[in-house]
């Protein structure tokens, strides 16, 4: 079992090496999204269970069954019933890495987690303070900002904030554009998507591969939400608008907030100029049952009793 799941690590690890450099993904962003998160977590499962099925092997039971012979192995040896097992020190080191391992990425999840909602917070608080309603932009916070600067601050109660210099300096069709895709950055919950890669990437910062992953799926959220927002408006003023943000000099958009100007612009505007055409939809529909049979397959070695 520790073999399978070794040999599932490295695979997803492959995987998300060559997905960094694939372009095939642009054409069906919301589809390879979908294959990034899978990627991730089937990852952290199958390294940290690796660890673990290795570590409990001699109970024969596999990880979860294993981990609660060992619990009472552990039980029976604190009551001086009998030694507990696995009682070797690589063993008793796989099994500590493993836990450690686990607890560790679960940590720099919620931390991550609290530190975007405490940034979140404290913006709020902020516009609170200097944001206002205007009549020509319903359900939209303004901020007297002469810059150029369109976000959303995602959450339960969400919001989507426009510079008073993004006001002059966009044509209304651009600016409706602009916020169709902070609304789609809203509906959709891309936040919670870039989540876990951008806890990883502050975790892991020299690894060349974490980077180049957040940078790819940063990239692809901007391109689902500029799809969704092309339901709404024309795909060359969506272009001009990005195109205006670029040449204006963006205000980047503050932690914990999605912005429009977001990653590679000028990919983005290309694509929506000079659209692909997208993948087949047999082609998608197989990535997406890929995907999910991939993020079940280690919960499912997890359980698998030897």
């Amino acid at each position: 079992m520790a073999a399978v799941l070794t040999a599932l690590a490295v695979a997803c690890a492959i995987g998300a090496w060559r997905l960094t450099s694939a372009r095939w993904p642009w054409r069906a962003p919301r589809s390879a999204i979908l294959l990034w998160q899978s990627l991730g977590v089937t990852w952290g499962l199958a390294t940290v269970g690796a660890m673990l099925a290795y570590a409990l092997e001699p109970y024969g039971e596999g990880v979860v069954y294993g981990l609660h012979a060992f619990a009472d192995s552990a039980i029976s040896f604190g009551m001086g019933l009998g030694l507990i097992q696995p009682y070797d020190l690589p063993r008793v080191a796989a099994l500590v890495a493993g836990l450690t391992l686990l607890a560790v990425l679960v940590a720099i999840l919620l931390g991550a987690g609290a530190q975007t909602l405490r940034a979140r917070r404290r913006h709020r608080a902020l516009l609170s303070l200097i944001a206002r309603d205007d009549p020509g932009v319903p359900g939209v916070r303004v901020v007297d900002h002469p810059g150029a600067a369109a976000y959303c601050l995602p959450g339960l109660r969400s919001e989507v904030v426009v510079s008073a210099g993004t006001l002059s300096l966009l044509h209304p069709d651009e600016l409706r554009a602009v916020l169709a895709h902070e609304t789609a950055h809203v509906r959709e919950r891309h936040d919670l998507v870039l989540l876990p890669f951008a806890a990883l990437r502050w975790a892991l910062p020299w690894l060349r591969v974490v980077r180049d992953a957040h940078s790819s799926v940063a990239l692809l959220v901007e391109m689902a939400a500029d799809d969704r927002a092309r339901r709404y408006c024309s795909p060359r003023r969506l272009a001009t608008a990005l195109l205006r943000f670029g040449t204006a000099g963006a205000v980047p958009a503050p932690n914990g907030a999605l912005g429009a100007a977001g990653e590679q612009v000028m990919a983005r505007v290309n694509r929506l100029i000079k659209p692909g055409a997208e993948l087949p939809r047999r082609f998608r529909y197989s990535l997406v049952t890929f995907s999910v049979l991939l993020s079940a397959s280690a919960p499912l070695l997890w359980i698998y009793p030897g």
